[in-house]
């Protein structure tokens, strides 16, 4: 009898392993432009993990029995990039398009990472003598962690937070700086994914939600644009990232005439 011949069993590539579990934790792909963020950020966590390589690495995640190590995996490869009043002009259309609605104006800021966008909203809002309710969410609990300490260092405060502000607002610790709890007080973070879990209770004023969708492929992108119109009130507003767009992804939203750049329910 001749023997069988076993064709050889492919080789799993340890990227594609990596960008699996990425994209069945938190719905972002790993597209080409960003899979450089595999050697650079996860090269120390194979050091602090005691695994040689990168095989190695795909092998105990493709086992699924380290749920600490794909943790770290995810939160590696998470981009929490974000500075205080980032685009400071459409965030003061922002505030002036909620400044004359009916008090208290429900704030979602979606990827809000660790914290500054609302914080910047928490400020201009508490500037005018205004009443607002801000829900900040992201999908990394390690950057939720952070906002809620609302401690920031030196270098994070300069990053696009005028000096009047930064002194009214913080209180010198040591070499960084603390929120003062007046302005806590207005945010509730949470952990939240945006692509694996309802929308938050309730309708919102505006939703800002800026540069998380360029990391969704476009089944979920548009899943996700369909459940923020859902948890938009009537005359709710929608604000993207600058390179991010709703047309021809979402029927249910639509630019809003009045204010350049925010998008309204259909």
């Amino acid at each position: 009898m001749t023997p069988l011949r076993h064709r050889p069993v492919p080789r799993v590539r340890p990227a594609d392993v990596i960008a699996t579990l990425l994209e069945r934790r938190t719905g972002q792909q790993l597209q080409a432009n960003r899979a450089w963020r595999i050697d650079s950020m996860l090269t120390p966590l194979l050091q602090s993990h005691g695994l040689r390589d990168f095989d190695a690495l795909a092998l105990a995640l493709s086992h699924g029995n380290d749920h600490r190590l794909a943790e770290a995996v995810v939160e590696a490869l998470l981009n929490h990039e974000t500075s205080f009043f980032r685009d400071p002009g459409v965030l003061e259309q922002a505030a002036s398009a909620l400044a004359a609605r009916d008090q208290p104006v429900r704030i979602w800021s979606a990827g809000c990472a660790t914290g500054q966008e609302p914080l910047s909203l928490a400020m201009l809002f508490a500037e005018r003598g205004l009443t607002v309710e801000i829900h900040a969410t992201d999908v990394s609990p390690v950057a939720i962690d952070r906002a809620r300490e609302g401690r920031y260092s030196q270098f994070e405060v300069q990053r696009g937070l005028p000096i009047g502000r930064l002194l009214r607002w913080f209180e010198p610790a040591g070499d960084d700086w603390c929120v003062r709890p007046e302005l806590t007080d207005r945010i509730r973070y949470r952990s939240h994914n945006l692509a694996g879990e309802p929308m938050l209770p309730g309708l919102f004023d505006m939703i800002l939600c800026r540069n998380v969708l360029l990391y969704f492929g476009p089944a979920m992108r548009r899943q996700v644009l369909d459940g923020l119109a859902d948890a938009l009130k009537p005359d709710g507003l929608l604000l993207l990232g600058a390179g991010e767009t709703v047309i021809g992804q979402c029927e249910r939203l639509t630019p809003n005439e009045a204010w350049r750049g925010f998008y309204s329910p259909c």
